[in-house]
């Protein structure tokens, strides 16, 4: 299995910000309410749920403010600027980590698991946004935002924290890749979170 530290997993969330960063900008102006791989949510509903998240991730270890809006029950609409309030929900992200100790055994997240060790806690907020950058990229038309490496460091985060979730409905059961397949890393990732990596609008 990849080794990942607290310092790769930093590294790792800088990456997947910057994967959610890009898929939002490519959003067309006519794209907000595309279906997306998230069933029955839409492209809007993505990227509030995302932006949730972060924030989320960001309160737990500051003790700031909350999402104002539950992110696992998006609205669909946006008041403001989308790209402003998802890059204000990056910087609180990115600056709540970089205030842990990289050696951290007991970071707080707002997961059912409790404090995790550095590693798998900004593992697993980068996994959320590089998920949701694959979500809105596809549902878009644009290529996947998710590299092999990433996609093998996120895999392994994965691992630590997915099983218990899928209870709580975060994640859909995993899917199986074809023995016969050479399945690359992105593939394995997704089809591990339950998501279908062929997955197009029209399917």
């Amino acid at each position: 299995m990849t080794s990942i530290t607290g310092t790769n997993s930093i590294s790792l969330l800088g990456a997947a910000h910057t994967a959610l960063r890009t898929a939002v900008a490519g959003i067309p102006a006519d794209g907000w309410d595309l279906p997306t791989p998230c069933e029955h949510w839409t492209v809007t509903q993505v990227l509030q749920h995302a932006t949730g998240d972060q924030v989320g991730y960001a309160a737990a270890i500051t003790g700031g403010p909350w999402p104002s809006e539950d992110p696992f029950q998006p609205s669909g609409r946006i008041d403001g600027d989308a790209a402003a309030l998802l890059e204000q929900a990056l910087a609180l992200s990115a600056a709540a980590f970089a205030t842990v100790h990289a050696d951290a055994e007991q970071v707080p997240v707002p997961l059912p698991q409790g404090p995790l060790p550095l590693w798998v806690a900004a593992g697993a907020c980068a996994l959320d946004a590089a998920v949701h950058a694959w979500d809105i990229a596809v549902a878009t038309g644009r290529p996947s935002p998710l590299t092999a490496p990433d996609a093998e460091q996120l895999l392994a985060v994965a691992k630590q924290i997915v099983e218990p979730l899928r209870a709580y409905g975060a994640y859909a059961a995993e899917l199986t890749v074809a023995a016969d397949a050479d399945a690359d890393a992105t593939t394995v990732l997704l089809a591990y979170l339950g998501r279908r990596p062929e997955w197009t609008p029209q399917s």
